[in-house]
């Protein structure tokens, strides 16, 4: 049986060499919030699996949908055909998300769904004899996706695509300042096909914030100069900053809606594009089509699992689990501020940051994680954490606990 030196040599990890120089974990099963490795440690996931398993591991309700849909279907194509899960789950996004969302394109990951907003919001302008309009507006520090469209609406300075600039379409970048956006709209509004935000928090472009008031000034702003407005909630969504959706905290409606991650609650890849009438009868104008059409494009198991995941959120105390986390990373993380290795700590929702000053050694800090029964995925400056929403208080003291002993 091959062991991890072979898959060292053989199987590539995210954002990794090849041959991988960093060690890693196999993980044997998962219950709850925990991870048990091969060596029998049982460690703390306070990164739900990359923001997406929200109510942990092995979650009997999303089992049983898996289980059940298994017994009629795995998977048949969408082309030509539907099934009842698609259905219910389209029903079901459309009866959370803002009012003005009427159609859903169902897509294969996060990625992907943006690739699809961008198409869509390009096919929009051309029905609208506005084929000038071909450009897109995005806030400095972006993270939208690694396909290639996604990455051209990422900064092309700083984000972790900065290898492919020049490679890449060219588009427009603003910080989330209200008088620079309206600078950026008066100067470029003429060739943008949509600006692409990440509504209030930042994530892989280095986890910021920003207020309210900017969102709401993008989505006035794009009324005022004619330009479609996408949000990307793929890490967003589902609850992790405490509202539904983080567009929620600026109360506005985006004409372009990307979801994913948490989605199927961490189970299966699936993401979805939600869209309002105009964007989707305008793209019909000239006889024209959505050109997309992905081979798994709302896969039966997927779809299922993520209703059961979106019912089993709805119907527990989301709001108070992620009010409390909030309470206990503010707490927990705030003696960091007297570490003169921490440039800042944030906190929203289920979301806790420290920022250092210098460039985390990941390595190193993952193997002090784990000795303390944590697992948590640093990049860059930041050691963070986006625990499943059934944490425990002592399960959430023990992460927080070992990221100020860290710093």
């Amino acid at each position: 049986m091959p062991n991890l030196a072979w898959e060292s040599k053989h199987v590539w990890h995210p954002y990794a060499a090849m041959p991988n120089p960093n060690p890693v974990y196999q993980v044997v099963s998962a219950d709850g919030v925990d991870l048990t490795l091969k060596d029998g440690r049982k460690v703390i996931d306070g990164m739900s699996s990359w923001w997406s398993a929200i109510h942990g591991y092995n979650v009997p309700e999303l089992n049983a949908a898996i289980e059940k849909q298994l017994q009629d279907m795995a998977h048949v194509m969408f082309g030509g055909l539907t099934h009842q899960p698609a259905i219910d789950l389209a029903k079901t996004l459309i009866d959370i998300t803002p009012s003005n969302l009427e159609h859903v394109f169902f897509a294969d990951s996060g990625s992907v769904a943006v690739e699809v907003a961008l198409k869509m919001a390009l096919q929009y302008q051309i029905g609208q004899k506005k084929a000038h309009k071909n450009k897109f507006l995005s806030l400095t520090n972006a993270y939208h996706g690694d396909t290639f469209a996604a990455m051209s609406v990422c900064d092309p300075e700083n984000s972790m695509h900065h290898l492919y600039k020049g490679l890449l379409p060219a588009h427009h970048f603003v910080a989330p300042d209200i008088q620079a956006l309206r600078q950026a709209f008066k100067v470029h509004h003429h060739e943008l096909a949509a600006m692409i935000v990440e509504p209030i928090v930042q994530g892989a472009g280095g986890m910021l914030f920003y207020p309210a008031e900017v969102l709401k000034e993008i989505r006035k702003l794009c009324d005022e100069y004619d330009v479609l407005l996408i949000a990307d909630e793929i890490a967003t969504g589902f609850g992790r900053t405490g509202k539904l959706f983080a567009c929620k905290h600026a109360d506005i409606q985006p004409d372009i809606l990307c979801l994913g991650k948490a989605l199927t609650g961490g189970y299966l890849t699936l993401a979805a594009v939600l869209t309002c009438p105009k964007i989707s009868q305008g793209i019909q104008k000239e006889g024209n089509i959505l050109m997309h059409g992905p081979t798994f494009m709302a896969n039966p198991l997927a779809c299922a699992v993520a209703k059961a995941s979106i019912d089993l959120l709805l119907n527990s105390p989301w709001r108070a689990r992620v009010s409390n986390i909030e309470r206990q990373l503010q707490k927990g993380l705030k003696p960091c501020l007297q570490s003169d290795k921490v440039a800042d700590v944030r906190v929203m929702g289920a979301i806790g940051i420290i920022e250092m000053k210098e460039i985390i050694d990941i390595p190193a800090v993952q193997t002090k994680l784990l000795e303390n029964g944590v697992w948590l995925r640093p990049f860059g400056k930041l050691l963070y954490t986006m625990p499943p929403f059934i944490i425990r208080d002592q399960e959430l003291h023990q992460i927080t606990n070992t990221m100020v002993k860290l710093t």
